[in-house]
């Protein structure tokens, strides 16, 4: 099971830091990702992060402002998001991937959390 917290209301140009805390289940061993669903958009990318060597991969819109981490002794993964925008208003999710390689495609993650609301005002 993979429950997401530390969503919440900011200002624009404001931060917040998600989690993914992991039981039931190891997921020290599996690359992890964060997607995010804004209202009446699909589903998108957002970050990821390898078991393997910890490397990591963002959105491009992202990759400056958002940081992904893990700390597989606490079965947790990250998302530290800065310089907030209204657009990044979405419903943000945990995902843990098949393999140890970390993927930016949504089919490669069989394991989602019921997500977190981020919610930027301007």
């Amino acid at each position: 099971q993979l429950v997401e917290s530390g969503g919440g209301l900011v200002q624009a140009g404001g931060s917040l830091r998600l989690s993914c805390a992991a039981s039931g289940r190891t997921f020290s061993r599996h690359a992890m990702g964060w997607f995010r669903q804004a209202p009446g958009k699909e589903r998108e990318f957002v970050a990821a992060i390898s078991w393997s060597d910890g490397s990591t991969y963002y959105a491009n819109s992202m990759k400056d402002r958002f940081t992904i981490s893990r700390d597989n002794a606490k079965n947790t993964v990250y998302l530290q998001m800065n310089t907030l925008k209204p657009e990044d208003t979405a419903v943000y999710y945990c995902a843990a991937d098949k393999s140890m390689v970390a993927d930016t495609r949504e089919k490669q993650f069989d394991h989602w959390g019921q997500g977190t609301q981020v919610t930027v005002s301007s």
